[in-house]
């Protein structure tokens, strides 16, 4: 299949793949972002698609999945989505949340603990517990993804050995 005929044929599935995606998002702006993100990857991963299968599946596969990987990303983030029309609750701080002098203390340790890792380990881990993928991670560090993972694995064991006071 020529790449003029992979175009027409996923550009003929946007209505169904609107409607898919408003199933998901249940909010038309954010459908239409899962549309265009949907075709973004079908055209840059277009060599993966298989000929003679079906388009319109593997379509909403990676719809579905990019969905899921967007709303899992928002959760780590632990955004808050403010729907009100004056944005009154935008930015609300978790510093509202009243937070004991154990956990504090607990927190403030943690963290020394976690900057006392060299970069080579510190970097990866802190950008895998902020939500990036290994993928990601080894782009921006330059690494493969294999370096990625053992860094991020000896960093928690380290991390694990350092602060086993506090258990689990």
């Amino acid at each position: 299949m020529t790449t003029i005929e992979f175009n027409y044929k996923l550009l003929t599935l946007e209505q169904s793949l609107k409607n898919f995606a408003y199933s998901l998002t249940m909010n038309s702006d954010d459908a239409n972002d899962l549309v265009q993100d949907t075709f973004l990857k079908a055209i840059t991963y277009r060599e993966k698609f298989q000929p003679n299968t079906n388009l319109k599946a593997w379509a909403y596969t990676i719809m579905k999945n990019t969905f899921i990987n967007n709303y899992r990303k928002k959760v780590r983030e632990k955004s808050f989505v403010d729907t009100t029309d004056d944005l009154y609750f935008l930015n609300l701080s978790n510093n509202m949340v009243n937070e004991s002098p154990d956990s504090v203390l607990r927190t403030k340790e943690i963290s020394k603990t976690v900057k006392n890792l060299t970069n080579d380990h510190r970097i990866p881990f802190e950008m895998h517990t902020h939500g990036y993928k290994y993928k990601e991670i080894a782009e921006h560090m330059n690494l493969s993804i294999g370096t990625v993972k053992s860094r991020i694995f000896f960093s928690r064991k380290k991390l694990m050995s350092s602060l086993k006071d506090y258990g689990n």
